[in-house]
């Protein structure tokens, strides 16, 4: 990943967020707060506004702006989460150009933030449930030879699993925690959102 394909990684979630913003809210409305899509759409809005006229350096400049625009700019649980794994993914990346191995080790580094500032494990009802797998599918493909395109595709297929998975899961972290049994039939938003990240990685990552 270089600096060009980071800048158009967040600036393609900010599309799907600003796409989806409707239908993150219906999911958020069910078990949340209602306030999921429109808090997301304001924040990677911000972030795409910010990287867009960023004099950068490095992959990691990038993504660590991305991340304290998100924490400043979304408000509700999921600022703070996504903030912080973008910013571990900066952290991680303080290059011009990031091979593919290090990016596998950026996403993991992102995914552990999220767990302990959220407290989550996989099967909660989170957007871990989404984010685990697109990791693993990365991290597997690159073992494989296959190439960012590919790894990346992998890894928004196995989010998208993921999302789904969460329908018949009882949400134990977060708001919909609070709802016991009648988290179960809905889809997490949190994890919609996450395949929304991914899959907007995939694409910037297909695109010639």
């Amino acid at each position: 990943m270089d600096i060009d394909l980071a800048r158009a990684w967040v600036q393609a979630i900010a599309v799907a967020v600003g796409r989806h913003k409707d239908h993150l809210t219906q999911l958020d409305s069910a078990i949340g707060d209602a306030d999921h899509g429109t808090n997301l759409d304001r924040g990677f809005s911000a972030a795409a506004a910010v990287v867009a006229d960023l004099d950068a350096e490095t992959v990691g400049a990038v993504l660590t702006r991305t991340g304290t625009a998100l924490i400043s700019s979304t408000g509700g649980a999921s600022g703070p989460l996504y903030g912080a794994a973008f910013r571990a993914l900066g952290k991680s990346l303080d290059v011009p150009v990031a091979d593919q191995r290090a990016f596998a080790a950026a996403l993991a580094a992102g995914l552990e933030s999220i767990r302990k500032l959220g407290t989550a494990a996989p099967g909660d009802k989170t957007m871990i449930d989404a984010y685990a797998p697109a990791v693993a599918a990365f991290e597997e493909r690159s073992r494989q030879g296959d190439g960012f395109a590919a790894a990346a595709q992998a890894a928004a297929d196995a989010a998208e699993e993921g999302m789904r998975a969460t329908t018949p899961l009882q949400a134990r972290k977060g708001r919909a925690s609070y709802l016991g049994a009648r988290s179960v039939g809905h889809q997490d938003p949190g994890a919609t959102s996450t395949a929304l990240i991914f899959r907007a990685l995939a694409d910037v990552a297909a695109a010639p």
